[in-house]
């Protein structure tokens, strides 16, 4: 079998040092979903970047930095962005309407490919490595239960919401979101009972309504 050829904007991206780190995201990302974290090769990963794999360590020293950064560059970033506009929440902003925008977008970027590659590896083999471990719980999972708790405890102060145990509920609510995601991406295994949009719905239904003050 002959070689693909190589496109203009490829040869370009490997002139150009800068490109170089997503590059390597970019292959470590298909070689991570195909072969697992344990199993993925450095090797492979500069052969698909197109690089040296002396490059790679330029920037990467281990595969373990290379989850980290493929974490922070997805998840991470979404967090961060997500915690951001906490600072411009103003006095019309309903902490239902804060958790419908919430959820809208974190269903959205959890039926991406690439969250989704992430989702599996956490989920398959993340305990092998307890150093990824700590990250992935601090920097994820800590982080975004204090997001959504932070909305809830808005809610409850506002008396939109019943009182209730904001962490437990933002347990409650990544508990949610996160098992719908893998069961979307496993359609033959768990059918669902339509399109991503009416799940969202489903899901913000339910979970607004186990918020929402029980009437008297």
């Amino acid at each position: 079998m002959t070689d693909q050829p190589v496109s203009t904007e490829t040869l370009a991206r490997r002139r150009d040092p800068e490109a170089r780190p997503q590059q390597i995201l970019d292959a470590a990302f298909h070689e991570f979903g195909e072969r697992g974290l344990a199993g993925a090769r450095l090797d492979d990963i500069a052969k698909r970047a197109g690089v040296a794999k002396g490059t790679i360590y330029l920037y990467f020293p281990n595969k373990e930095a290379l989850f980290r950064e493929m974490v922070r560059s997805t998840i991470v970033d979404a967090i961060s962005s997500a915690e951001a506009r906490r600072d411009g929440w103003g006095p019309e902003d309903t902490a239902e309407s804060l958790l419908r925008q919430l959820g809208a977008g974190w269903w959205a970027f959890l039926r991406t490919e690439r969250v989704h590659t992430l989702n599996r590896l956490v989920m398959a083999e993340l305990r092998q490595f307890p150093d990824l471990v700590t990250f992935y719980a601090d920097e994820v999972i800590a982080r975004g239960r204090r997001l959504v708790a932070a909305i809830i405890e808005r809610g409850i102060a506002r008396g939109e919401f019943r009182p209730l145990d904001a962490m437990a509920a933002a347990r409650m609510y990544s508990a949610i979101w996160m098992s719908h995601a893998n069961w979307a991406a496993m359609p033959d295994l768990h059918a669902t009972p339509g399109s991503d949009e009416h799940v969202l719905h489903e899901m913000l239904d339910f979970y607004l309504s186990a918020l929402r003050p029980t009437a008297p």
